[in-house]
């Protein structure tokens, strides 16, 4: 056999070789670019955003339907391919996403296996109180009002969140304040923060400036909660201190209604004759002096107005049914506004 014949026996061999080979190269090519197209284009409608959530131990063969299903992903196969050939299908992390159908393939594979989980926001006004707080910690699907409650009464955990002695319960100790949580958090851990920020917040110098005053921590706090429920006007809250600060300087009683109203049980409302009667630990028509705990959860503002209350003669405040009071120093000029403000005479 000569070499012309060799050689032509072997490109003969060659050629379809090459063939093969550079389509395969094409079909590569082609599927790869078509891919890259799909990772990095967004696939659903750019106004559409869902909370996703990823269970633990869920499979990236679920996660990848469910994603496709709601929109997400035109194509649940080439979403698999893709996250296995980079390796990402093993690293999805569990917990609550914010998604869109803005988002590339890509940016959701990226927010899935980055961790960064959608915080659910709470807000908490000041002067709610403990149960007022377990509602709005329920409305937000991290908890249980009836368990974040019992938590706040029980002497256990109590203990364990390091209060100021005398201090009965968790009221007055969450603090009011905008709150970011994952929908994992359990209820014992947001209580934990709302506390740990309260603590941050009612510093030594507060607490020292209480002191001089001659109340304990907790009473301080009891003082700030009363006067949080009975302002209107934030500017007032001073005043309003400096009105209990003389009273119980004078040995009187504090006579405020949000006290009474925390005393009942399944207040309905409408304070009575009756009520302002009824014995309660927490009934300051009856009882002398502050009442044994907080009665709701004071801010900032009011806690450095019960230790740095305004100079002033005042005795007595009535509402002027506008959001702020009027001020008195005697009885006789109580009356006179009461009958003004109140009775409209």
């Amino acid at each position: 056999m000569t070499d012309t014949h060799a050689k032509s026996r072997t490109l003969k061999l060659i050629w379809p070789l090459l063939l093969l080979v550079v389509i395969i190269v094409v079909v590569t090519g082609g599927a790869a670019i078509h891919l890259s197209r799909f990772y990095h284009t967004p696939q659903g409608d750019p106004d559409f955003t869902i909370i996703y959530t990823i269970s633990r131990g869920q499979s990236f063969n679920t996660t990848a339907r469910q994603l496709t299903q709601a929109g997400l992903c035109t194509s649940e196969t080439k979403l698999r391919f893709v996250a296995t050939l980079l390796g990402l299908d093993k690293k999805i992390k569990a917990g609550e996403y914010r998604l869109s159908g803005s988002m590339t393939p890509e940016a959701i594979l990226t927010v899935l296996t980055s961790g960064r989980v959608h915080l659910r926001r709470i807000t908490i006004p000041e002067g709610y109180t403990v149960r007022q707080i377990a509602e709005v910690v329920e409305k937000s699907g991290l908890g249980k009002a009836g368990h974040i409650t019992d938590l706040c009464f029980s002497e256990p955990f109590i203990r364990r969140m390091d209060l100021p002695d005398g201090a009965p319960s968790l009221e007055g100790y969450l603090f009011p304040e905008t709150y970011l949580f994952e929908k994992a958090t359990t209820e014992e851990a947001i209580l934990t923060a709302m506390v740990e920020r309260f603590k941050a917040v009612f510093t030594q110098e507060l607490q020292q400036d209480g002191n001089a005053l001659g109340l304990t921590p907790n009473q301080v706090v009891t003082l700030a909660s009363i006067i949080e429920k009975e302002t209107g006007a934030p500017f007032e809250r001073p005043v309003i201190s400096s009105v209990f600060h003389n009273r119980l300087k004078k040995r009187m009683r504090l006579e405020t209604d949000p006290t009474v109203i925390y005393g009942i049980k399944n207040f309905n409302g409408n304070i009575t004759r009756k009520d302002l009667r009824r014995r309660t630990p927490y009934n300051t028509y009856v009882i002398k002096g502050l009442p044994p705990g907080p009665i709701a959860s004071p801010g900032l503002a009011a806690l450095t107005a019960a230790v740095r209350p305004d100079d002033t003669p005042y005795l007595y405040f009535v509402s002027k049914k506008d959001g702020s009071h009027h001020f008195s120093r005697n009885l006789r000029e109580h009356n006179k506004a009461v009958r003004k403000y109140q009775l409209r005479r």
